[in-house]
Parts: C-alpha cells; structure tokens; sequence
C-alpha cells in the first residue's frame, strides 16, 4: 500500500539531552512497518514560553511509514508509538513548555490534514493541558524557529497542508522575527551519533 513521509520533532533539555536523543532516533528507526530515511542537524535553542530553564537540544527525524487506508488511524497509531517512546527513554509528567527528557511531535505526515481525537495512548504528558486532538500538521510548527530550523534541513521546499510557503521561507520569517542566535546548530547526524560540527558548518543553510 506503499508508505507516508512523516517528520518528527525531537527535544530535550533534561539530563543527557543527546543522549536521550539520540536513543530515541535509533528507536524510531526500529518501529514496526518504519523506516529512518533522515536526520536533521542537531540544534541548542533558547526556551520558549517559560524561558527559566536550561536551553534546548532540538532535531527532526524524516520517517516512512507503511500506508494505511485511514491516514487518520496512521497517524495515532504513530503518535501513540511516539508517546511509548518518551515514556520508555524516561519522561516524566511536568508543566506545559517546561523542562523535559524527551519530547516527540509528530510535524507532519506526508499530505495529510489531521484533526482528531488522540488515541489514549498518544495522550500529552504536560500537566495541566487541555489538548486532547491530534492536529497534523503540528499547530505550532509553523511559528516555532526551534522545528522550522531543523526541519528545514531535510524539507526545505516542502509546503505543508495548510500552510502558504515552503518551510525553508517559514524558517527565515521566523529568523527575521525570533534571531538567527536563539537557534544553533551544534552536531550533524554521522553514523547513527551526532558529531560536534565544524565551525563553517555552523552557519544557518
């Protein structure tokens, strides 16, 4: 039935952030019915919302995934993969935009809108929230300079559903907005780690 182009977002700011992170690339590559086609640079990016706290590590996988009939049921059955993940690499319940040992969104998946319930196994973590709908793509995404970056790594033509632009003229809307300082790149993806880059390499693309 052929396969869906999914991109995840990766972050954390708690314990060994890369890691954790790394741990969990490695672990969506091994999904059932996933494959890991790419991984973006590994980026240090300032707190949004509550702004007391370590800075971040952000990244963003690229996924197919086996296609199904529903693409909604797609979607949570990935979303719920997810949300396993996190718990299984250690996250714990804490407050909305908080610190975190490993947060995993699911940004988009292939040409699909999605507005939905979120299985009980995709619920959120973060205490205190209301989002019960899985929303694809991401709600917040396309605001966020911490996943445009990333994601502009490995898409950066790719015009989501929904959206008016390319993520890459997203990336720099939010650049001339947010500051190129407040998103860094620090590591590339090399043979399943993330190695420290070159100070050329460090430059937005």
């Amino acid at each position: 039935m052929g396969r869906v182009r999914a991109y995840i977002g990766i972050g954390s700011n708690v314990g060994d952030p890369v890691g954790t992170m790394t741990a969990a690339v490695r672990a969506l590559g091994v999904l059932p019915g996933v494959r890991l086609v790419g991984v973006s640079r590994l980026y240090a990016t300032m707190p949004v919302g509550v702004t007391e706290q370590p800075e971040f590590r952000n990244a963003v996988a690229a996924l197919d995934v086996s296609r199904r009939s529903d693409p909604a049921e797609g979607a949570r059955a990935l979303l719920a993969a997810l949300k396993r993940l996190e718990r299984s690499l250690g996250r714990r319940r804490r407050e909305r935009w908080g610190p975190r040992e490993l947060d995993l969104d699911l940004l988009v998946f292939g040409r699909n809108r999605i507005d939905g319930e979120r299985p009980p196994a995709g619920s959120s973590l973060d205490l205190a929230t209301s989002v019960r709908a899985l929303v694809v793509p991401h709600p917040e995404a396309h605001d966020r300079l911490f996943v445009l970056a990333p994601l502009a790594d490995l898409a950066p033509g790719l015009v989501p559903p929904g959206w008016s632009e390319t993520v890459a003229t997203a990336r720099r809307r939010r650049e001339r907005i947010e500051g190129i300082a407040t998103v860094r790149p620090v590591a590339g993806w090399v043979d399943g780690v993330w190695e420290p880059l070159a100070t050329d390499d460090q430059s937005p693309s």
